[in-house]
C-alpha cells in the first residue's frame, strides 16, 4: 500500500446507528406499528424515547448477524442487515452517550 493510500477507518457509532435505525423502524412496523411510529417521528426529530432506546438495544443485540461461530459451531442469524457484535457496541454507546440506560 503507498502512503498516498488512505483506507478508511471503521465507522463511526452515529454512522453506524443511523444505518440500522430504519431497519429497526421497519421491522417494528410490522409487529408494533403504533410505537414503531412514535419513535420514527422522534427519530426525526434526533431522540428516542426511553422505551424506544431499550427496544432498539433488545433489537441490534438479539439481530447480530456474526457471530464468531462457523457453520458447524452454530446458528447464523439472516435479516435485512448485517450487524456486527462490533455495530451492537455502537449502538449501545451512542444510546449511552445520548443519556439512555442500556
Amino acid at each position: 500500500m503507498s502512503e498516498s493510500t488512505v483506507q478508511p477507518g471503521p465507522p463511526s457509532d452515529e454512522q453506524v446507528v443511523e444505518r440500522l435505525v430504519p431497519v429497526w423502524l421497519r421491522e417494528a412496523m410490522a409487529h408494533e406499528a403504533s410505537a414503531a411510529h412514535e419513535a420514527e417521528e422522534d427519530w426525526k426529530r434526533g431522540r428516542l424515547s426511553p422505551t424506544a432506546a431499550r427496544e432498539l438495544a433488545d433489537w441490534v443485540t438479539a439481530r447480530v448477524t456474526e457471530t464468531a461461530f462457523n457453520e458447524e459451531e452454530g446458528p447464523t442469524q439472516s435479516g435485512p442487515a448485517h450487524i456486527s457484535v462490533s455495530d451492537k457496541s455502537a449502538v449501545h454507546r451512542w444510546l449511552a452517550a445520548q443519556g439512555h440506560d442500556v
